[in-house]
C-alpha cells in the first residue's frame, strides 16, 4: 500500500526487530535509529504493533545508524493501522528469514509455524494440504499480494504460485477467523504472500542440484524509473522422485516452471499496481488419492491476472481492485491409461471485484468496503449437466458438468485509536448463490492493551464462514458419495494472550477456543459392508489451543563471542471434541496436530558462513487404513534440517540438508515421504 511520506520525521530510537526497509515498524511512517539486527527463523510480529512512545536507553558511546524506511501495511484489521496500534496478531516470515530457511518451496517454509499444519503428499510442492490451528485444508483463505488466489474446485491446488521464492518480500500468517479482513474461505485463518519489486533495474539468477535428480533454476529481472517499476521473473525445476512403483516405475517425479510479471506506478496521489502469472506443473502421484493405485499422475496449468490501486482523495483513502484466476487440472488414474480409467479433467475461471476505503474522524479510523466474486467450474464429473457440452482442449472428451456461483460481501470496521489502548470492531455481511443463501452476518472484536515499553496484552472474538468446495459438493466416484446440500462451515472463537519485549528476549504466550458447526469433512463408515467416503456436516466440533514463541538473541547476551546468533522455539497445542462414533474414519478434521514444536539455531562459523539447523517435532492425532486393510495410527515423529552458506557481496554458495537422519514417516496415510535430501546451489545478484 502506497503512502505520501511527511517532510517532517520525528526521529524514534528502536532497539529491537531487522534494520531492513520492509520490516514491520517502517509502518511507523517515521524515521528509526536501529542499533541492533535480531533476525528470528519465525518472528511473531503484530499487525497491531508495540509501544513505540519511547525508547531512550541507548548507550550514546555506540556506533548509530540512521535509516528511513519505506512504509509497509501488515494487514491484521480491515482498516490499515501503525504498527503500535493494531490489536490483531500476524505470524510475519521476512525476506531475509525466507532466505536463510532450508527448503526449496514456500510450502516447505511454512511448516515452522507452530499453528500451521503443512501436510505433503510430494515433495517441492508437488501437492500439499496446508491449515491453521487443528483447521482443514479447505478452512483458510490464500492469496498473492492481497488477492484471494483460492481454488472453489479443491484446496489439494492452492498452493500453485507463480512466482519464485527469491522475489517474495514476506509471508504474513493470521491465525484465527478472518471473515472481517478476508472475507469467506478464511474460517481458520488466511495466508497471504507479497511479493517485491527492486526499486533499482538489475536482477538475480539461481541454480542448484541434489538427489533424486532434482535440479532447479530461475531467476528475476528488473527494470526501473522515476515513477514506474517492472520485474519479470521464471524458473524451472525438475525431479525424479524418491519412490518407485510395485512394477518400478517412476511414480513420484516432478517437473514445473513459473513465469511472473508485476509492475507499479507511484506518484503523490496514487499507486497502480499490476500482475500476471503462470504455473505449470506435472508429477507423479503415486498412492495420493488411492492407496489401492501405485501410478497415479496429475499435471495443473494455473494463471493469476490482477490490478490493484490507491487514490487518495482528502482524508478518504480508496483501494479498488479485480483479479482474474484460470486454471486447469487432468487427474490420471492409471498414469498414460486413459483405456483403464478415464482421466479427471476440471477448468476454473475466477473472477472478482473488492473495493476497500477508510477515512479518519474525531472519534478514530473507520474503513468499510465490498467484494464481489464469481466462481465457474466445467468439468467431466463435478456438478450438473451442461446443456451444451464444450470440448476439452487436446482431446476427444467434452466438459459435461458445471457450476457457477457468485459471492457479494460488504465489510464495515471502526478502530478507537488511545495512546496505550486499540479497540477495532466490525462486521462482515455475506450471500452466495448456492442453495439459496441468506444474507449472514459475522462480526468480530480486536483489544489490546500495551504496559510500558515491553508488556503487550490482546483479546479478540472473531466469526466467520467457508463455502462447500466444488469437490465436496459433487465428487462422488471412485468409492467417493458427495452431498450438493452441504451448508457452508462456521466458527466462532476466543483468544486471549501477552506479548513481552525486549532487546534480548521476546516472548508471546495466547490461548484460543474454537467453536464451530457444520464442519465439511470426508468419512467412512469402516463397518459398512461396502464403506465409501461421503462429504457431511458435523455438528459441532471445539478446539481448544495454547501457542508460545519464545526468541534469544545471543549475539547481544553473550557479546564476547561471534557463533551463537539466535535461537528460537515455538509450541502449538489443540485438543478437539466432537461426538464421533469409534466406527468414523475421516481424512480431514479428526486428524489434526496435537502436538507440534519448532526450535532454530542460527549461528555464523566465520564473516559470511552462516549455519542455521532447524528441528521439528509433530504428533498428529487420527489413524488410516493400510493397503492390507488394517486401521493404524498416526506415529509421532521429529525431523532436523540444516542450511549451510557463504555470502559475498554478490554471490552466494549453499548446501542443504533435509531430514538428516533419514526419518521414516507419513504426513498422510500411505504416502510414504522422502529421506535424506541433500541440495547445492549458488545465487548471484547483478
Amino acid at each position: 500500500m502506497y503512502k505520501s511520506l511527511f517532510n517532517k520525521r520525528e526521529v524514534v530510537r528502536f532497539k529491537q526487530f531487522s534494520n531492513k526497509g520492509y520490516s514491520l515498524f517502517s509502518c511507523l511512517r517515521k524515521e528509526v535509529i536501529v542499533c541492533t539486527l535480531s533476525v528470528a527463523t519465525l518472528s511473531h510480529s503484530m499487525a497491531a504493533g508495540e509501544n513505540i512512545d519511547s525508547i531512550s536507553d541507548i548507550n550514546p558511546s555506540e556506533p548509530v545508524k540512521e535509516i528511513r524506511l519505506d512504509d509497509v501495511e501488515i494487514t491484521g484489521s480491515r482498516a490499515p493501522l501503525m504498527l503500535g496500534q493494531a490489536a490483531r496478531m500476524v505470524v510475519v516470515l521476512d525476506r531475509e528469514q525466507i532466505a536463510q530457511a532450508p527448503v526449496q518451496s514456500i510450502n516447505d517454509l511454512l511448516k515452522y509455524a507452530a499453528g500451521v499444519d503443512v501436510r505433503q503428499r510430494g515433495a517441492i510442492g508437488a501437492q500439499t494440504d496446508i491449515s491453521i490451528r487443528g483447521g482443514t485444508n479447505e478452512q483458510i483463505t490464500i492469496l498473492l499480494n492481497g488477492i484471494n488466489i483460492c481454488d472453489p474446485q479443491t484446496g489439494h491446488n492452492a498452493f500453485d504460485f507463480p512466482v519464485d521464492m527469491s522475489e517474495i518480500e514476506r509471508i504474513e500468517v493470521l491465525e484465527g477467523p478472518a471473515g472481517r479482513v478476508y472475507g469467506t474461505s478464511s474460517l481458520v485463518g488466511a495466508i497471504n504472500i507479497v511479493t517485491r519489486i527492486d526499486k533499482k533495474s538489475g536482477g538475480q539468477v539461481h541454480l542448484e542440484g541434489g538427489s533424486y535428480g532434482y535440479l532447479s533454476g530461475g531467476g528475476y529481472a528488473n527494470l526501473s524509473a522515476k515513477n514506474v517499476h517492472q520485474q519479470l521473473s521464471a524458473s524451472y525445476t525438475r525431479s525424479d522422485g524418491f519412490s518407485r512403483s510395485k512394477a518400478g516405475n517412476i511414480n513420484a517425479d516432478y517437473q514445473g516452471w513459473k513465469a511472473f510479471y508485476q509492475g507499479q506506478y507511484v506518484d503523490s496521489l496514487f499507486m497502480i499496481r499490476w500482475y500476471a502469472g503462470l504455473s505449470s506443473k506435472g508429477f507423479g502421484s503415486n498412492t495420493f488419492y488411492s492407496a489401492k493405485y501405485d501410478d497415479q499422475y496429475e499435471h495443473t496449468l494455473k494463471s493469476y491476472t490482477a490490478l490493484q490501486a490507491e487514490v487518495q482523495a482528502s482524508q478518504f483513502h480508496f483501494q479498488p481492485s479485480m483479479y482474474w484466476n484460470h486454471s486447469t487440472d487432468c487427474f490420471e488414474l492409471f498414469r498414460d491409461g486413459a483405456d483403464k480409467y478415464p482421466f479427471n479433467y476440471h477448468r476454473t475461471n475466477v473472477f472478482g471485484v473488492n473495493l476497500n476505503s477508510y477515512f479518519d474522524w474525531l472519534l478514530g479510523r473507520t474503513a468499510f468496503g465490498a467484494e464481489f466474486r464469481n466462481e465457474d467450474l466445467v468439468s467431466g464429473n463435478l456438478g450438473e449437466p451442461l446443456s451444451k457440452p464444450l470440448s476439452i482442449h487436446g482431446t476427444d472428451r467434452f466438459y459435461d458438468h458445471g457450476l457457477n456461483r457468485s459471492n457479494i460481501s460488504f465489510f464495515l470496521e471502526h478502530n478507537i485509536l488511545l495512546n496505550h489502548f486499540t479497540l477495532s470492531a466490525g462486521l462482515t455481511c455475506v450471500k452466495n448463490t448456492w442453495n439459496e443463501m441468506t444474507m449472514r452476518v459475522y462480526p468480530g472484536i480486536d483489544i489490546s492493551y500495551r504496559v510500558g515499553d515491553h508488556w503487550k496484552f490482546f483479546a479478540s472474538y472473531n466469526t466467520s464462514l467457508r463455502m462447500p468446495s466444488f469437490t465436496e459438493l459433487y465428487y462422488s466416484v471412485g468409492g467417493h458419495q458427495a452431498d450438493k446440500h452441504l451448508q457452508p462451515e462456521e466458527l466462532h472463537a476466543l483468544e486471549a494472550g501477552t506479548k513481552y519485549i525486549s532487546p534480548i528476549v521476546n516472548g508471546r504466550l495466547s490461548v484460543y477456543y474454537h467453536h464451530s458447526k457444520n464442519l465439511i469433512d470426508w468419512i467412512m463408515d469402516t463397518t459398512a459392508e461396502e464403506p465409501v467416503w461421503q462429504s457431511v456436516n458435523h455438528t459441532k466440533v471445539d478446539a481448544i489451543g495454547v501457542e508460545t514463541n519464545v526468541g534469544v538473541d545471543l549475539h547481544q547476551w553473550f557479546p564476547q563471542q561471534s557463533i551463537l546468533q539466535r535461537w528460537e522455539v515455538s509450541y502449538n497445542y489443540i485438543n478437539q471434541k466432537k461426538d464421533t462414533p469409534a466406527n468414523i474414519q475421516s481424512q480431514y478434521s479428526l486428524e489434526y496436530l496435537r502436538h507440534k514444536l519448532v526450535s532454530t539455531l542460527q549461528l555464523q562459523l566465520l564473516k559470511g558462513i552462516d549455519l542455521n539447523i532447524n528441528y521439528r517435532f509433530q504428533e498428529r492425532t487420527g489413524s488410516y487404513t493400510t493397503v492390507d486393510g488394517v486401521v493404524a495410527d498416526y506415529q509421532p515423529y521429529s525431523l532436523f534440517d540444516a542450511r549451510l552458506s557463504w555470502k559475498m557481496p554478490s554471490t552466494e554458495w549453499y548446501v542443504e540438508a533435509n531430514n538428516i537422519f533419514n526419518k521414516e514417516y507419513v504426513d498422510y496415510g500411505n504416502v510414504r515421504q522422502p529421506g535424506f535430501w541433500f541440495i547445492a546451489g549458488v545465487r548471484y545478484k547483478f
